[in-house]
């Protein structure tokens, strides 16, 4: 391949697959290099821990694109191909068998990794961590053989992964070192009503401990020590405690890098020719006016698209507000918008917790910052024409399930 005349995507991910995409839909006739490291198809990760790993979903229907999509859009998609380095000067990537590809234009989604624990016996089998297709195979298959799991993290994966092995016939104690699930992401307003679900379906949740040990015989781990010096017996562990992007590409190729490579709104590096979309990147949001990395789905789906088409030289700027659902046991839920953890003054629900169908909404200042519909369908459009107006709303009004969302976008001299 000529030097420089391609267009090279790094992370043959979600993000990697809907930018190739884009970019053959608005009439890119170039080459397009998509590089993975994986040896499976650019494939969604909800599944992998909601309805594949509940095994409602079929392998195939977890695939970006049909494994022949690729060659039939002229995309060379590159599979087991690791790269090891960017080099901007010269406009080319190196793999790990020691070839070169120039690019026009390089666009980063290389995705992050778990966290790993670090505690003894983190190491031994039966820690399992929930990333990749691999993952939630194993997962399945420990679900088919154990009694009893150990979820460490009470943040999404942790909680569904608990509600899948629950759904499995599966014992589970879930472990988190905060006083309730997902406080960060939610409030305590909210993730007290995601402690009374797993409460409600047998989950055994202990919060407020530390885990000192993963214990084990013969290799296999087989409990949890807690600092207190209690144990959790369990045949298999699951860790779920966050993210990392992958930003070491990046960083070695001097790129600016701060929780994620950093890009502007056109989701463009401190290098003009290098983008970064996904998980990785750290992008300003015209609407919020500040940087923010998004690890959820919709994320994935949209931010690449803007990039693409960035690259491409039109004039975009990657303004969706944030957008994630979750399905657990009875419970579905989407979530739209941003709040910093405490970054807001006031929680309103409108509907019935005591039943599980209801909207809350996050204000500051009486401007809505984001709110979830659980159980409550087909107002999405409305939330974000909320989050998205900045408008103060009049609480009473907002938590009244016989006033129309929309017409509180209406009257905004209704405010209070």
């Amino acid at each position: 391949m000529a030097a420089n005349t391609a267009f090279v995507i790094v992370g043959a991910s979600l993000a990697g697959a809907k930018a190739a995409q884009t970019l053959r839909e608005e009439s890119f006739d170039g080459p397009v290099v998509l590089l993975g490291e994986e040896s499976e198809h650019p494939y969604e990760r909800p599944p992998l821990s909601k309805g594949y790993l509940l095994g409602k979903d079929e392998r195939d229907t977890v695939y970006v694109h049909p494994p022949q999509w690729y060659a039939e859009h002229d995309v060379d998609l590159r599979l087991g191909a690791t790269v090891t380095a960017i080099a901007p000067d010269r406009h080319e990537v190196t793999l790990a068998d020691g070839s070169r590809i120039g690019y026009e234009k390089l666009l980063l989604t290389t995705g992050s990794s778990p966290r790993r624990l670090t505690v003894p016996g983190a190491d031994l089998d039966g820690v399992l961590y929930l990333r990749r297709l691999a993952d939630s195979d194993r997962i399945k298959e420990s679900f088919e053989s154990a009694s009893r799991i150990a979820v460490i993290g009470a943040g999404w994966i942790g909680l569904e992964t608990a509600a899948a092995a629950r759904a499995a016939g599966v014992e589970v104690t879930v472990l988190q070192r905060s006083e309730l699930p997902l406080l960060r992401v939610l409030g305590r307003e909210v993730s007290q009503i995601f402690a009374d679900l797993h409460n409600d379906h047998g989950v055994d949740l202990r919060f407020g401990v530390q885990v000192a040990e993963i214990t084990g015989a013969g290799g296999r781990a087989n409990g949890v020590l807690l600092a207190d010096g209690s144990r959790i017996t369990a045949d298999a562990v699951i860790v779920g405690v966050g993210i990392t992007p992958n930003t070491q590409l990046a960083d070695a190729a001097g790129l600016e890098v701060d929780n994620g490579i950093r890009v502007d709104a056109r989701l463009r590096t401190s290098h003009p020719d290098i983008y970064a979309a996904g998980d990785v990147a750290n992008a300003f949001h015209p609407l919020l006016g500040q940087h923010i990395r998004v690890e959820h789905w919709a994320n994935a789906v949209n931010q690449p698209q803007a990039a693409a088409k960035a690259m491409l030289g039109q004039d975009v700027a990657y303004d969706r507000v944030p957008y994630f659902f979750t399905d657990q046991y009875d419970l579905g839920m989407e979530y739209t918008g941003y709040v910093e953890p405490g970054g807001y003054d006031q929680v309103v629900f409108r509907g019935r917790r005591d039943t599980r169908e209801f909207i809350a909404f996050w204000l500051a200042e009486g401007r809505v910052l984001a709110g979830m519909n659980v159980n409550v369908w087909d107002v999405t459009d409305p939330i974000r024409a909320l989050v998205t107006s900045g408008r103060p709303v009049d609480a009473t009004r907002l938590a009244d399930s016989d006033v129309p969302l929309s017409d509180l976008l209406d009257r905004p001299d209704s405010a209070g």
